[in-house]
């Protein structure tokens, strides 16, 4: 695989990132008081299809513990990758979508946390610098700039603000796989002096804790929760290096 993509190849990226965007926009209506996260992901499953694409995280994975579901929602101390079940949204929550289509071979991936009806003021303050943190991340996605450009823009912010960005997990290149070199942190790395160059597409995405950024994985396999309980927010955005502005591939509501 190539890390520059050709036009044909961002096409069909941008292809698959605006079935990504459109189910995320379909489905803010269902995240509400009452809805189980099973349906939701059987809505997001059933709205990919429909759209002639396929749900990019079904079956990921190796061994025999592959990814069961179509989406990853997490809700409040869940950072990302929560499995999908009966459990029912509650006034207050706060729940991450996470969304990847493949569509003739190429991927498209994005993740917004929403808000289940009245939610507090911390988690509201959360999920506004995390988001904001996505887009200083993605203001340094320019030819010519390092990978730690946009590292250090979203840490710089998330920290400042008072948070603990997620070091374990981390944003990726991404093109007729879904998860490709480079990886791209959220914070500061002295040795990685990567270079971002045009025709690149990137998975740029935020995680970000209430408290520490310290996290855990369940005996699930999949499901990673913040240590200390803390509530937590992810968003994310699949990204097009031009040479001016990033665009953004799943541009949407947000």
């Amino acid at each position: 695989m190539s890390l520059v993509k050709s036009e044909k190849e961002i096409e069909l990226i941008r292809a698959s990132c605006k079935i990504v965007a459109n189910v995320l926009t379909y489905i803010k209506d269902f995240i509400k008081e009452g809805t189980t996260t099973f349906e939701i992901d059987r809505l997001i499953e059933e709205f990919i299809l429909k759209s002639g694409g396929y749900p990019a995280f079904k079956g990921y994975g190796s061994g025999k513990n592959k990814y069961p579901a179509s989406s990853c929602i997490s809700v409040n101390e869940e950072v990302v990758h929560g499995i999908p079940a009966e459990r029912k949204l509650v006034n207050g929550d706060i729940v991450s979508v996470d969304v990847g289509v493949l569509k003739d071979g190429f991927y498209g991936d994005a993740a917004y946390t929403f808000e289940v009806g009245e939610v507090s003021a911390k988690k509201k303050r959360l999920l506004n610098v995390t988001r904001e943190s996505l887009y200083k991340g993605i203001s340094q996605a320019r030819d010519g700039n390092e990978l730690n450009d946009i590292a250090s823009a979203v840490q710089d912010y998330v920290e400042g603000s008072g948070y603990g960005v997620v070091r374990d997990l981390c944003g990726h290149g991404i093109g007729s796989h879904l998860h490709e070199e480079p990886a791209v942190l959220n914070y500061y790395n002295p040795k990685n002096r990567f270079r971002i160059v045009k025709g690149m597409t990137i998975a740029i995405e935020p995680m970000v804790n209430y408290g520490t950024y310290a996290i855990k994985t369940l005996k699930d396999g999949w499901t990673t929760v913040t240590k200390d309980k803390e509530p937590s927010a992810h968003f994310e955005h699949t990204v097009l290096v031009t040479d001016g502005e990033p665009e953004i591939l799943t541009k949407s509501f947000y």
